[in-house]
């Protein structure tokens, strides 16, 4: 029984080494099961990133992974811009509301700086210890370790993944920075794959906003409305605030704003001049695309500035050809909004090249429809002096030699007035012969028929309906320009007085050159001139008239006291040219 003790004892050697063993084996199984599932997670966030094409998606999801596969308390990934300045800074543990009381977003200053002057893998124990540690702002949270790896697209550091406060007061370890830093690498391929896909897509859209531009062009639209979509559709591609568009006058001058978005209504209206003191001046200046960070406080925008108070980032580019400048097109965004991207306006010039040539072809189309319709009207003239004229005159001869046979008073006198009729209607077809043969002259005001035609396009928006115009006489020939500015002047105030105060339903204008008179009359059917009603715009006729020593009569249109007919005369003497 005594001899037991020894075994007994020698026993318990062997068994306690064996537990040692045991747990030794056990921790070393925990670490190799906790770096399979770290190396699966990492793995498992690599497929995840390299999933996504939209670039704020694969950011979002690059951060989300890191702050995971490191266990650390607050993330963080900012966007280095072109200025070597943070462009965009996303957060992760840090709320909407604590976020606003923080304030503005960091620029790069202090330890986030230090990655960007420096990319290389940046672990620390305490931030505040390093030298270049900037502290932090009122209302943000304590912060001790720290853990920050650079982001590289190809050869170019896209930004840096910066991990603080890791969960259980450890500091980041070198396991921690060997994961961070291949998530990195693998956020790099996926950043690159969402860039070049939103470059495509970007230039899907500039390619189908050209197309549409030309085809609506092309196909005969009104100008003004397609440049108008055009210059919303360059707002949306771009994300900017404002856009404004200015063609090119005849003198070289820009001119006829067209502007939509924010602030759009500063731009309607204004002159620029082109040689220089405006955004649009530096565009032509460097003949091609200008960007500006910050267009309010540019040194070059000296002209109209007011325009761009509260705006930043803008770009300026020439719409033309090598034969012709059209205009310029400027896009703005509001300050603190960030400045355009290389990739965002990288198909801009030549998109605006397109619409540049889409201009001129349009332009050129017109002129040669113009040259057709002119042609037609030649065609017409001579058909008109050739047939009809002719015609119509030996028609008369034929009835005034028959006029001796005829021995009744009556058939005589009516006899008489045919042939004055016909003599009549022989000079309207002469006066419109001229009317279609006179040509426009670039830089010549049109003449009066074509001047009143016009007039009355514009006035049948005010009526409601298109008012009736009869022309009689040589008028292009002898009413010289100024009486022609009077009678159109006559002309839009009585349409004006209809609009306001007729409640008419059909007007008529004539105008007519005879027997040394100029006639302007007005008839309408409305409810007429009430007795006592206000007659200052009517007394401006009356000034008009008594000015060219002329008259202007007044009274109603039928014998029912009906509708108004307004007479306007003036001499003819002494107002041609």
């Amino acid at each position: 029984m005594g001899g037991d003790g020894p075994d007994a004892s020698g026993a318990q050697v062997p068994r306690l080494r064996m537990d040692e063993l045991l747990d030794e084996l056990q921790v070393r199984m925990d670490e190799v099961r906790g770096t399979r599932d770290r190396l699966n997670g990492l793995l498992e966030a690599v497929m995840s990133v390299g999933r996504e094409l939209d670039l704020p998606q694969v950011l979002r999801g690059i951060l989300e992974a890191a702050v995971i596969l490191v266990d650390a308390g607050y993330g963080a990934l900012g966007v280095i811009g072109d200025d070597k300045k943070l462009a965009e800074f996303l957060t992760v543990g840090i709320s909407d509301e604590l976020r606003a009381q923080i304030g503005e977003l960091p620029s790069g200053h202090g330890i986030l700086g230090e990655l960007i002057r420096h990319p290389e893998p940046l672990r620390l124990s305490e931030l505040s210890e390093h030298p270049a540690s900037y502290g932090f702002p009122p209302n943000h949270p304590p912060m001790h370790s720290f853990l920050g790896v650079p982001i590289r697209v190809r050869e170019e550091v896209f930004g840096n993944l910066y991990m603080t406060e890791k969960r259980g007061g450890a500091d980041f370890d070198a396991e921690d920075e060997a994961v961070l830093a291949t998530l990195a690498v693998a956020a790099g391929i996926a950043i690159e794959n969402a860039r070049l896909f939103e470059e495509v897509s970007l230039r899907e859209r500039w390619l189908a906003a050209s197309t549409d531009f030309t085809s609506a062009l092309l196909s005969g639209s009104a100008e003004s409305q397609v440049l108008e979509g055009m210059l919303e559709r360059s707002r949306d591609i771009t994300g900017a605030d404002v856009g404004v568009f200015y063609l090119v006058g005849q003198n070289g001058e820009l001119r006829d704003s067209l502007a939509l978005g924010e602030g759009a209504d500063a731009h309607r209206g204004i002159v620029l001049p082109i040689s220089a003191g405006t955004l649009a001046a530096a565009a032509l200046a460097e003949d091609g695309l200008v960007t500006v960070p910050d267009v309010e406080s540019d040194e070059r925008v000296t002209e109209h500035a007011e325009c761009w108070t509260g705006f930043g980032p803008a770009v300026a580019i020439a719409v033309s050809t090598k034969e012709k400048l059209s205009g310029v097109l400027m896009l703005a965004r509001r300050r603190g909004r960030p400045p355009f991207a290389a990739a965002e306006v990288a198909a801009l010039p030549a998109f605006t090249g397109q619409a540049a040539l889409a201009l001129e072809l349009a332009d050129r189309r017109r002129d040669a429809e113009q040259m057709s319709l002119l042609e037609d009207h030649d065609r017409i003239a001579r058909d008109l002096h050739d047939l009809a004229i002719q015609r119509l005159f030996a028609t008369g001869m034929t009835l005034q030699s028959a006029q001796r046979f005829v021995e009744h008073p009556q058939a005589a006198e009516r006899l008489a007035r045919a042939i004055d009729d016909l003599d009549a209607t022989i000079k309207i077809i002469r006066s419109t012969i001229f009317g279609l043969r006179e040509h426009d002259v670039p830089g010549v005001a049109p003449k009066l028929r074509l001047r009143a035609v016009q007039a009355m396009d514009e006035a049948g928006a005010a009526l409601g309906f298109a008012p009736a115009l009869r022309m009689e006489g040589l008028i292009d020939t002898e009413v010289s320009p100024g009486v022609a500015d009077e009678v159109l002047a006559v002309i839009g105030e009585a349409l004006a007085n209809v609009a306001r105060h007729a409640r008419a339903t059909s007007v008529e204008v004539a105008i007519a050159a005879a027997d040394g008179v100029l006639t302007v009359s007005v008839s309408d059917d409305g409810i007429g001139i009430p007795e006592g009603g206000r007659r200052s715009g009517l007394r401006n006729l009356a000034e008009r008239a008594e000015r060219l020593g002329g008259a202007l009569s007044i009274a109603a249109r039928d014998q029912g006291n009906r509708g108004t007919r307004l007479e306007w005369r003036v001499p003819l003497t002494g107002t041609a040219d």
